[in-house]
């Protein structure tokens, strides 16, 4: 009997949302046993009515200016005001300009503090000379009383000898020989001051001259950086223009996330931009994307199909790390984990402009982290970069991704999470989805449908896939002890039938067979009978029929308590397809 294809409404929460009130992890033990109860939570909601997985519990707010609150558009304005008078006024960047003005007035403190010690040292050298001076007249005076004196002394003794008139005249001219020698030494030692000390003055003066050209060098070089600085009136984050005043569509989009992130706070958000702006020019990120970063780490991490909001959808997968000889390239240097945030960053940059930040366009991504076979928390290189990026993107990107769902869980992430918790913001903490493996592609299905969802994850999405492009996914749901059968026609002779179908945790059996339309005509087996286990991905077969009739595909759940959903989509290949 065939089974009609039904849609049901039904909604499963398989996944562990993180929030602020995660409490620390003290025992494995009692994380298995949370960890078990809220899969034993889910199984038994399993039972009841579930929404078609087409419906995605998270909803973005609306960019659109009439959609938002009264008091968030107040904040939209107040932001939009306050960033125009930045940009316009050259205010945004004001630290440097406060530097250079600190730099300048101390070059005005210096040449003052220059001048006065050059006045005291003049001074002090024109004290010195005329002091000097008072001594030689001095000396100038006290050799002519000796001269005078001596005169006196001939006229008075006119008794005495020639002999002894001649030794007095002797000793005169010895007294003034001594007393010419001795003037000279005076003029000469006060010269040799004066010279000294202009000398003195000049090194000075020339000592003081460096100094304040060398401020003054200073100054010029950080008013230089002052000049670098200053905001062109095109600034630009992510392609949109930032000054208000050009009425770029984009721009409302871009500040609206920077006040979401900071629960429209308007200095805070203005604060956050003016950093992001800051951090993207000092770590250069406008030229990252065209950094060569290798192959190495191709694998871990890709952009892959879109979600059902057609947002790019991102894999990070850290297995990959598992591999000690990449590991070591990855996180054994310094340098090397600075690559290793520059190349998630380009990644960022490469998503982003896949984006259409206007308003009612699509203006996030949506993040996959695989941690199946990841390293434990035993490999702290890995987790401090894990950190590293998170926060790093949570403070530059802003509300650019929409979730952040992790899959294929271990236990001990439950413990890891606590370590990340205090770096993350309440919101940040909001978008984060946890789901074990058993509930991988349940959970995935809620944000992507099933063609944009790779084969490895119970997906039909396939690397260059030729046979299919936008066929449409339908899904049957198997109830507890039943069989249900799909049927694929094959009205034309000569044609090539293909088919995908995946079974949500599979534990069936199944069996693929082709009917032909002629009753007296013998059932062809494709697929005999096979039990597939849970761990079996999606299953791709074809067959090329020469009589008219039809594929039946039969899912019979009779050893299980749970209903199954059952995803499939096929297509017909005639010779005028190929």
């Amino acid at each position: 009997m065939t089974a009609e294809v039904k849609v049901e409404e039904k909604q499963v929460e398989s996944e562990v949302v993180i929030a602020s009130a995660v409490a620390p992890v003290e025992v494995e033990t009692t994380v298995k046993a949370v960890v078990e109860e809220e899969v034993k939570a889910v199984e038994e909601d399993e039972s009841k009515s579930k929404g078609v997985e087409k419906s995605s519990s998270f909803k973005e707010e609306s960019d659109f200016f009439s959609d938002l609150k009264e008091s968030e558009k107040k904040a939209l304005s107040d932001l939009k005001t306050k960033l125009e008078e930045a940009i316009v006024e050259n205010t945004l960047f004001k630290k440097k300009k406060e530097t250079a003005v600190k730099v300048v007035e101390k070059k005005k403190e210096v040449e003052e503090k220059a001048e006065e010690e050059k006045k005291e040292v003049e001074e002090k050298a024109e004290e010195e000379k005329k002091s000097e001076a008072v001594v030689t007249d001095e000396a100038k005076a006290e050799t002519t009383d000796a001269v005078v004196a001596a005169e006196s002394n001939k006229e008075e003794v006119k008794t005495e000898t020639a002999e002894a008139v001649v030794t007095e005249e002797a000793k005169a001219e010895t007294v003034d020989d001594a007393v010419e020698k001795e003037s000279p030494k005076e003029e000469v030692k006060t010269e040799a001051d004066v010279v000294d000390s202009k000398e003195e003055v000049k090194a000075v003066k020339v000592e003081e001259e460096k100094k304040a050209e060398a401020v003054v060098a200073k100054a010029e070089t950080v008013e230089q950086e002052e000049e670098d600085e200053i905001v062109d009136n095109d600034i630009e984050l992510w392609g949109v223009p930032l000054l208000p005043s050009k009425g770029a569509e984009g721009t409302d989009v871009i500040l609206l996330k920077f006040l979401r992130a900071r629960d429209f706070k308007v200095n805070e958000a203005f604060e956050m931009l003016k950093k992001t702006l800051k951090w993207r020019k000092e770590q250069k990120i406008d030229s990252v994307l065209g950094e060569d970063f290798g192959e190495d780490l191709a694998s871990a991490a890709y952009m892959n199909g879109l979600d059902r909001e057609s947002r790019p959808v991102f894999y990070n997968v850290y297995s990959v790390f598992g591999n000690e000889e990449l590991y070591q390239t990855t996180f054994g240097s310094e340098q090397s984990r600075e690559n290793l945030l520059r190349w998630r960053f380009q990644l960022m940059e490469k998503g982003i402009q896949k984006l259409n930040l206007k308003p009612g366009g699509v203006t996030s991504l949506l993040q996959i982290h695989d941690l199946k076979n990841c390293p434990g928390l035993l490999k702290k290189e890995l987790w401090v970069a894990i950190k590293n990026a998170i926060v790093a993107l949570q403070d530059n990107y802003p509300e650019l991704v929409s979730r952040n769902v992790f899959i294929n869980v271990p236990f001990w992430f439950y413990a890891g999470s606590t370590l990340l918790s205090p770096f993350l913001t309440q919101r940040t903490k909001s978008k984060f989805v946890v789901t074990r493996p058993a509930n991988v592609t349940e959970t995935l299905l809620k944000y992507i449908p099933a063609e944009e969802i790779p084969v490895q994850y119970g997906g039909f999405k396939r690397d260059d896939d030729t046979e299919f492009s936008n066929e449409a996914v339908s899904e049957v749901v198997v109830k507890p002890g039943l069989s249900e059968t799909i049927e694929i026609p094959a009205p034309e002779t000569e044609g090539t039938l293909v088919w995908d179908v995946a079974v949500l945790g599979w534990e069936v059996n199944y069996k693929e067979e082709f009917v032909p339309a002629d009753e007296g005509a013998y059932t062809i087996i494709v697929q005999k009978v096979k039990k597939i286990g849970s761990n079996e991905g999606p299953v791709r077969n074809s067959f090329k029929n020469s009589e008219s009739g039809k594929i039946v595909l039969t899912v019979d759940n009779v050893s299980s308590k749970k209903k199954k959903r059952v995803l499939y989509r096929y297509k017909t290949k005639t010779e005028s397809s190929y």
